[in-house]
């Protein structure tokens, strides 16, 4: 079997809810999300080209609105480009990690929550960014956790590719800390490197398996965060 290749991509920018965690948040695309997802297009279409990859006509995302308009749109430009149809396969484990109970509320109202309920302990000032802190409320998941369930649906998903010869990828829509989670999961980045580095908006960052079944960045850049960011989304 040749080299697969995940093609690796974080939702547009979208209509986030202040001072929430991004986590299961509901709502669409902006403008300029849209656009970063049209450019996708022409970015991942130069790579396939440059490369010689064949690329699944099926691309995977989250069933958050904001990845699946982006996978909708990237197919839909791609198919304008091509001529074949390119189309979106939705699965939840894609999703970013789950705050389980405390979904679409505020930080503050979270940690108030939490101080005002005698079952826990107040959680950690860097709880959101701590790659091990689950919140003590139903089907919440730690950021690792998360990164597990992205790492095997994209090793699930690229087992499925075609057996054809010559290198094939597929294109994952998805959220930025569980991505980079399962980037860490997979072997293609160091604990560290998770905190200080993020995902552009829709700008794909390649993995390839080689025939061995490692996993290796293979092109595309990741986003250096600054100091003061906090979000992961």
């Amino acid at each position: 079997m040749s080299a697969r290749f995940a093609i690796l991509l974080r939702h547009g920018a979208y209509h986030q809810k202040p001072g929430a965690p991004s986590a299961l948040q509901p709502y669409g695309l902006t403008a300029s999300g849209q656009e970063q997802a049209r450019a996708a297009a022409v970015e991942i279409s130069e790579l396939a080209e440059t490369g010689g990859w064949q690329i699944d006509p099926e691309i995977v995302c989250s069933r958050q609105q904001r990845a699946w308009q982006t996978a909708a749109t990237l197919a839909a430009e791609l198919t304008a480009r091509s001529g074949e149809p390119v189309h979106v396969l939705e699965d939840e484990a894609l999703a970013e990690r789950s705050v389980g109970a405390f979904a679409n509320l505020t930080t503050a109202e979270i940690e108030d929550i939490l101080a005002q309920d005698p079952r826990y302990a107040r959680p950690p000032k860097n709880w959101k960014s701590d790659s091990h802190y689950r919140l003590p409320a139903q089907c919440a998941e730690s950021l690792m956790e998360a990164g597990a369930r992205v790492a095997d649906c994209l090793s699930s998903h690229v087992d499925r590719l075609s057996d054809a010869e010559g290198p094939h990828a597929r294109i994952f829509v998805g959220h930025g800390a569980s991505l980079r989670h399962a980037a860490h999961h997979l072997g293609v980045l160091d604990l560290e490197d998770i905190r200080r580095l993020s995902m552009h908006h829709a700008r794909p960052v390649v993995l390839k398996r080689t025939r061995d079944g490692t996993w290796h960045h293979h092109c595309g850049s990741w986003k250096h965060r600054r100091p003061f960011e906090t979000s992961l989304d």
